[in-house]
């Protein structure tokens, strides 16, 4: 169980977080006495989730609705919090889309896409993040990549390609953000239980399941688990690492 206090007085963002693996990391955020502002694109997707998450008694939840593929939108999403709360302690750069497609029938459409919500959303979110968390003395940002950026898989080399780029951003951005003290870190989820998987037939559920050493989906409180944990101070020495959440999947 986590410490109700564990984050309070900590201001943080999490992109992407309607549903699925975004969603449980900004219940875990609040539930560790954060003050959590998530992040969705279509109005009004969020209400439900941020009155369910200020029921909790713990930190408290803030809906902030913009594209994180716009950068006029994230700079002035990053505005709406330096106004309201003169800091931010944690990003939590979640948002991603996936779109499965052989290279030979990728569109330059898709490349483009799949790149601005992956990879420049990141770059873009943790320049204003990294300005407004060095005015407190530090912060963490942590970075949802994947396991097929990692180790590639077959049918997804864009999306690959754009989660690969995460992992390479962290660690630049820890080289660069480590004397202001901001750690910057990625997690890389394998197969998780979500929406993406709902989709697959039993067949292919059932062969994804056995590529898991662990014998089982991962879920997204797994995921969160970690995200609270290098949000906190008992990380505060660790920076620049990819931790893999995969429940040892081989792909």
């Amino acid at each position: 169980m986590l410490k109700p206090d564990l984050l309070a007085g900590r201001v943080a963002l999490v992109t992407g977080a309607s549903r699925g693996i975004g969603a449980a990391i900004a219940k875990g955020l609040v539930a560790a006495g954060a003050t959590v502002w998530l992040s969705a694109r279509t109005l009004g997707s969020l209400d439900a989730a941020v009155e369910s998450l200020n029921g909790l008694g713990a930190g408290e939840a803030r809906a902030l609705y913009f594209d994180v593929a716009d950068p006029a939108a994230i700079k002035q999403a990053f505005g709406t919090i330096q106004k309201a709360d003169r800091r931010l302690d944690v990003l939590v750069n979640n948002a991603g889309i996936l779109k499965a497609a052989m290279i030979e029938m990728a569109s330059v459409e898709m490349m483009d896409e799949t790149y601005g919500v992956n990879l420049r959303s990141v770059l873009v979110a943790s320049q204003y993040a990294g300005r407004l968390m060095a005015r407190n003395g530090g912060g963490s940002i942590i970075n949802l990549t994947s396991i097929m950026g990692a180790q590639g898989f077959a049918g997804q080399a864009v999306y690959a390609a754009s989660k690969a780029g995460v992992i390479g951003a962290t660690k630049s951005l820890a080289k660069e953000f480590a004397g202001r003290q901001i750690r910057v870190n990625a997690i890389a989820p394998g197969a998780i239980d979500t929406a993406l998987i709902e989709g697959l037939s039993d067949e292919k559920r059932q062969e994804t399941v056995s590529s898991i050493g662990m014998g089982r989906l991962g879920t997204p409180e797994d995921v969160a688990g970690l995200s609270v944990f290098l949000a906190s101070d008992y990380a505060r020495y660790i920076t620049g690492q990819v931790i893999g959440v995969d429940g040892g999947m081989v792909v």
